[in-house]
């Protein structure tokens, strides 16, 4: 069980870029009327998602704290990923209920957020299962690792196409809206 602890850690590292890649939405700062409503609500509605993803990265870093058993664990780890997987879908449900964002292609980036963050859902409720399958035992630091590589897969894919949303007027107005900026995570250099 020893050799469990770094890679459950890796869990939770690669679990909080993923609540990264959503802050990315805050992206640089511009003056609009309506694309500024719109992005108060999305931003308004998303807030409480990131947090519950934030929750879900403390119960895996904490599962992997002091060599606990490994169906602990598992729990924490299933669990983990459940709330992360309804968080995204939740986010899908904000985006969207806001509508087009009153942008050119508006119509169009809504539908390809709506469209990736039910992806990132369903996937990250596959990972549930996959957390629960593991074996325990021997081979339960090899199915650590392989969900590790699942999740840096997923986490890299979903910020490709949710920096859709941080480009033009829409990343400018999300940028000005309080409830995408208190996040207390740093951009590195952006």
């Amino acid at each position: 069980m020893e050799g469990t602890d770094p890679v459950n850690k890796k869990l939770a590292a690669t679990l909080s870029g993923g609540a990264v890649l959503v802050l990315a939405l805050t992206g640089c700062s511009d003056d609009s009327g309506k694309t500024d409503d719109w992005a108060k609500q999305v931003c308004d509605d998303l807030q409480p998602q990131l947090k519950k993803i934030d929750q879900a990265n403390t119960s895996i870093a904490e599962a992997s704290k002091g060599g606990k058993p490994q169906e602990e664990v598992k729990k924490a780890d299933a669990a983990g990923f459940q709330k992360v997987s309804d968080a995204y879908k939740a986010m899908a449900q904000s985006v969207k209920k806001a509508g087009a964002p009153p942008v050119d292609a508006g119509e169009k980036l809504q539908q390809d957020a709506v469209k990736e963050l039910n992806r990132i859902s369903r996937e990250y409720q596959e990972l549930k299962t996959t957390a629960e399958e593991i074996p325990t035992g021997d081979k339960f630091g090899e199915g650590l690792d392989s969900l590790a590589a699942k999740l840096k897969a997923l986490g890299q894919s979903g910020d490709k196409a949710l920096q859709q949303l941080q480009k033009g007027e829409v990343g400018k107005a999300m940028a000005k809206q309080d409830s995408c900026k208190k996040t207390g995570v740093t951009n590195g250099g952006s």
